[in-house]
């Protein structure tokens, strides 16, 4: 009779370990949140579930030297799974600024632009269709979107928002 309970127990043991395993695979496979989106606080946004392997972001401090003062931003940087290295520019009132790009593939737009993300779509549609860069904009948002099979760049800001001093051509 004991061995008849052993087994009992160890079918209930493999039937909650049949569960509970792909259950917790499936939690680590979620998003986490980890990088900011475009207009938002730095390490507010959310990464895509390919991104879930993501170096651990660096952090520089930059300035911008001006004739009355220096004016700093942050930059921080992140190079997700796929290879895609995304920065991230903070002006000192923490808010993202500025976002560039570049690796094998194109990063998640949506994720990256957050609520800028309509505007990208947006300037994607009111160009010239072809295979060139994609430059648009206005005062309020700039994408600046280029790349071929296997090296993908880019950049998009928020004119309004950049401290003064910095122009596009800083950010890399």
């Amino acid at each position: 009779m004991r061995l008849s309970n052993i087994s009992f127990v160890s079918g209930r043991a493999a039937a909650l370990a049949a569960v509970v395993v792909p259950v917790a695979v499936l939690m680590l496979m979620a998003p986490l949140p980890s990088q900011a989106s475009l207009g938002g606080a730095p390490g507010s946004g959310t990464l895509a579930p390919t991104s879930l392997r993501a170096t651990p972001p660096t952090v520089q401090s930059a300035s911008v030297s001006s004739t009355a003062a220096a004016v700093p931003y942050t930059i921080h940087q992140t190079v997700d799974a796929n290879g895609v290295t995304i920065r991230e520019y903070a002006s000192p009132d923490r808010v993202v600024f500025a976002v560039t790009w570049e690796g094998p593939i194109r990063p998640d737009m949506s994720a990256l632009l957050g609520s800028y993300f309509p505007n990208y779509v947006n300037a994607g549609q009111s160009g010239a269709r072809g295979t060139g860069p994609l430059v648009d904009g206005d005062d309020a948002f700039r994408i600046e979107s280029a790349g071929r099979l296997g090296r993908f760049y880019g950049m998009a800001y928020l004119p309004r928002r950049m401290p003064a001093n910095v122009r596009a051509g800083d950010l890399q």
